[in-house]
């Protein structure tokens, strides 16, 4: 099994675990490291930039804006392990020895499933951008500063509203900036668009989930008045008065390595459920989990 392991250079946690899945790894796969990864750790073992890796399974060490990154320019399945601040993305918590350890046995023993989720592909113009893990947003250029935003559906506009920007979100992304727009927490493995409006004016927020296979298109109406798409966090562009970004399904999707079904633990941990109390044992596991390892 070829192995290509990601940590995030700029957090010391994910370079010491970087280290330590190098030791657990031995001799047992083949490991390939990402430039920026060898560059702190120097093993001595090979290394490309994200892009040029190939291998089986991805290791990724960091937050949920390095599980982001790398998605953009790597499709290869992501086992991402936890050494941010948030997250919500991970699927194995690295302050955990034990968790990181039977991880990485787990993986390498093949006792894992492929989870593929929905990402947004989008344009502005004839410029494409990145696809998005999470969402794109076309927010106003400047800060206090309102705009009015035309929405289009399959082409044809549908409605406009004041405010700061709008949200074009996967379910994915249901947890992420859209949940601050007061936007629906979406099961990740429903596919469908959310246009999610951030400070509306009048302040009525509603939230709309569209089917996956529409087009949803985000104008900005007055045409001296630029604003800017972001998407994930990760790629920032002008839009200039008048511009509009259509976003769609996109045919690439994201493939994560998982070991079980966690999706309302991870809310629970993370204590954005609307339910004020967990009504399970948060020890017990769930149907989807697989045997440990032997």
């Amino acid at each position: 099994m070829r192995i290509g392991l990601v940590a995030n250079p700029m957090k010391p946690n994910a370079i010491a675990l970087a280290r330590r899945a190098i030791e657990d790894v031995g001799t047992r796969a083949e490991l390939v490291l990402s430039t920026e990864t060898e560059e702190q750790v120097r093993s001595g073992l090979a290394s490309s930039p994200i892009e040029a890796i190939r291998a089986d399974a991805l290791i990724v060490l960091g937050g949920d804006g390095t599980f982001l990154h790398t998605l953009i320019r790597s499709r290869i399945p992501m086992l991402p392990i936890n050494a941010g601040t948030v997250g919500f993305l991970a699927e194995v918590d690295g302050e955990s020895e034990s968790a990181f350890s039977g991880a990485i046995d787990r993986l390498i023993k093949g006792l894992f499933f492929l989870e593929e989720r929905m990402k947004l592909a989008a344009h502005v113009g004839p410029l494409p951008l990145p696809d998005a893990m999470n969402e794109v947003v076309v927010h106003t250029s400047q800060v206090a500063k309102m705009r009015l935003f035309e929405v289009w559906v399959d082409g044809r506009p549908v409605g406009r509203l004041r405010g700061d920007g709008v949200i074009l979100a996967t379910p994915t992304g249901s947890t992420s900036y859209s949940m601050s727009a007061s936007g629906p927490i979406v099961d990740p493995q429903l596919e469908g668009i959310i246009i999610a409006a951030i400070a509306p004016f009048p302040s009525t927020p509603r939230a709309v989930l569209l089917d996956p296979l529409r087009s949803v298109g985000v104008r900005l109406v007055a045409p001296d008045k630029e604003g800017i798409v972001v998407v994930d966090g990760q790629t920032e562009l002008k839009l200039p008065g008048g511009g509009m970004v259509t976003a769609y399904r996109s045919p690439r999707r994201a493939v994560f390595v998982r070991f079980g079904s966690r999706f309302f633990r991870r809310l629970y941990g993370k204590k954005i459920l609307p339910w004020a109390e967990e009504s399970v044992d948060a020890e017990v596991k769930d149907d989807a989990d697989l045997p440990p390892p032997t």
